[in-house]
């Protein structure tokens, strides 16, 4: 569903992905790995048209898109949520929620996104109508990626979900990414710090180091790989 080739991206002076190429197929989830600055959320950035590529391309659902602007690719059905969450605090829940939904015109169709999304998420029913920067950093994920479902997406970019959050509620959002895998058939590409975790519901993964795919395998084989368990899993 997405295939970046020879992708690099330059933040002034600095080569932050040399040549990444990498492939997630449809309904699968794919994450992607590696020690701080390797270049992970980049490649998410270009993905969504954050950051423009200095070469490479990349193409999704058979489209190339490194072209194209951030709103037309949203429109197509990717969606990236953010490292950092970026709720919208001065906004309640209910009110981010329809936020996301922006590009929708059929009330229904929102109504009915929005109880599929408190229904996987019953935290933000109960915190429909308060406002989102008074919500702890889990709830703030919740909100996150319920916003994100809002606009009905193929495809889900998730950037470090587990972030700063305490360790159940980062095991309820992670079976919660499983069931909209399985249950809508959502595409999803993960960055996870937590990479024990990542690889445990993930179907393949990628390992990025300074800016380049070193390894790339079934997330079981990635598990049991000594570089790996070494330099990522403790051990």
């Amino acid at each position: 569903m997405l295939a970046i080739d020879n992708l690099s991206v330059d933040y002034g002076a600095i080569r932050a992905l040399h040549g990444v190429s990498l492939a997630v197929p449809e309904r699968g989830i794919v994450t992607l790995i590696g020690s701080n600055g390797a270049g992970k959320s980049t490649t998410l950035r270009a993905v969504s048209g954050l950051v423009r590529p200095r070469a490479g391309a990349i193409t999704y659902a058979g489209e190339r898109i490194d072209a194209l602007p951030p709103s037309d690719i949203v429109a197509r059905g990717l969606c990236h949520v953010p490292e950092g969450r970026m709720v919208f605090a001065n906004l309640t829940v209910h009110e981010n929620l329809l936020m996301g939904a922006y590009l929708q015109r059929d009330r229904e169709a929102i109504r009915r996104e929005r109880d599929y999304v408190l229904g996987v998420f019953p935290r933000l029913a109960e915190r429909e109508k308060q406002l989102a920067g008074t919500l702890s950093g889990g709830e703030q994920q919740m909100l996150a990626i319920g916003r994100a479902l809002m606009g009905r997406p193929k495809f889900l970019m998730l950037d470090e979900p587990s972030l700063g959050i305490a360790p159940l509620l980062v095991k309820a959002i992670f079976r919660q990414i499983v069931a909209i895998n399985r249950e809508r058939g959502i595409t999803i590409l993960l960055v996870e710090q937590n990479a024990n975790l990542a690889l445990e519901i993930a179907g393949e993964g990628f390992v990025l180091e300074t800016g380049r795919v070193i390894l790339h395998d079934a997330a079981a084989a990635l598990r049991a790989d000594p570089q790996v368990r070494s330099a990522y899993l403790g051990g």
